[in-house]
């Protein structure tokens, strides 16, 4: 394709409001002008036949590399070949810059584990030049495992992570307020005994109660250093966002409850829903249903968790639920979260000066379908 080309004929999603019967133009990856009517000095022209033109989805967090790697426990796939793959497939969905979510968890077995997950962000880092979407890294750490801190603090040292969060899945509190919910959940995963998660258990407390603030403010005081945006997983009390909002982080991924998401928003805290929420209508571990969240006027960004499919579907959704208008939704899934780590003079949004990271989207039918995602205006991804 030219290095300059006009996109006509399409309802271009700004951050404010939906442009009808719009153009863009492309000039070497960036988005030049936005307008009316058709230019004819463009080499060329692709007809949108008045489809929506999105930005590329920001995907912050999706773990969904793990199931790419190691489809079933134990079996796993060439990693370079499982990522190229998946590079595919979001493209697909319209995403244009991915954050690969990777735990650090001593205690975890297959890609969850701290040599395994180093080694997929490694290969991502290499395979930079494979990819046709932006590819980044979410290094996420589990507090109570502390044999992931000297593997974390040399990534970062590295310049290797790209945003940072940690987790508390130990039981008593977050996702897991109970020990029965803990070891319903793990166990399976864990294939251990009663005894053995009782020990687990025991470790992980132990763990929370002795150096894992400590471990924390290290890495955090890293992050800043080496300025990685930082964020905090499944925050379940008013008193976890003071917290939060003492150490100037400003991201809360999944808060569990309505109480939490409040407090988050009353404090300037952004808050992340998982687009799979939005699309199911419900949480799949029973904690809070992102559409109420909403419906509260809690939640600033979407991400996929584990499903890039829904975003799509799910930024539809939102304005066919009259819960956000089509602009809103969209903000949820691209500026927004470009906001939250900082590129959002890059990309995000369709303004001039941006990179072209765009979508093109049919809403005709039954469901929207992505019909072609670009990269700084290259195409990676057109549907037949």
């Amino acid at each position: 394709m030219s290095t300059r080309y006009q996109i006509i004929n399409t309802k271009v999603i700004t951050p404010a409001e939906i442009l009808d019967d719009a153009s863009i133009t492309v000039s070497d990856g960036v988005i030049t002008a936005i307008s009316q009517g058709q230019d004819a000095t463009c080499p060329a022209v692709i007809d949108a036949r008045g489809q929506y033109l999105l930005p590329g989805f920001i995907d912050l967090h999706c773990d969904a590399v793990e199931k790419g790697i190691e489809p079933r426990p134990g079996t796993f796939f060439p990693t370079n070949v499982a990522l190229y793959e998946l590079d595919k497939t979001l493209a697909s969905c319209g995403v244009t810059t991915m954050y690969h979510s990777l735990s650090f968890a001593e205690n975890e077995t297959g890609i969850r584990s701290n040599l395994m997950a180093a080694s997929v962000l490694r290969t991502v880092n290499d395979m930079q030049d494979n990819f046709r979407i932006k590819t980044r890294v979410h290094t996420r750490f589990e507090i109570t495992d502390h044999c992931a801190v000297p593997v974390l603090k040399q990534l970062i040292e590295e310049k290797h992570v790209d945003l940072f969060s940690f987790m508390d899945h130990s039981p008593g509190q977050g996702q897991f307020k109970t020990i029965s919910s803990f070891k319903d959940y793990f166990g399976p995963v864990y294939k251990k005994t009663d005894a053995e998660m009782n020990a687990l258990i025991a470790t992980k407390l132990q763990a929370r109660e002795s150096e894992a603030q400590h471990y924390v403010s290290e890495l955090l005081s890293l992050c800043r250093d080496k300025q990685v945006p930082i964020a905090s997983h499944d925050d379940d009390t008013p008193e976890k966002i003071n917290w939060l909002k003492e150490r100037q982080i400003t991201l809360s991924e999944f808060p569990v409850n309505m109480e939490t998401a409040q407090a988050a928003k009353n404090q300037g805290v952004q808050t992340m829903l998982g687009s799979p929420n939005v699309f199911r209508g419900s949480s799949q571990s029973g904690n809070l249903s992102a559409r109420e969240a909403i419906t509260q006027g809690c939640g600033d960004i979407l991400c996929s968790d584990y499903a890039p499919l829904t975003l799509v579907h799910a930024v539809f959704m939102l304005r066919d639920l009259g819960l956000k208008t089509l602009p809103e939704a969209v903000r949820m899934t691209s500026l927004n979260p470009a906001i939250a780590v900082g590129i959002d003079d890059q990309t995000g949004s369709i303004e001039i000066g941006k990179d072209a990271d765009l979508v093109l989207v049919g809403n005709g039918g039954d469901f929207p379908r992505i019909v072609r995602t670009f990269v700084k205006g290259q195409e990676v991804f057109q549907s037949c």
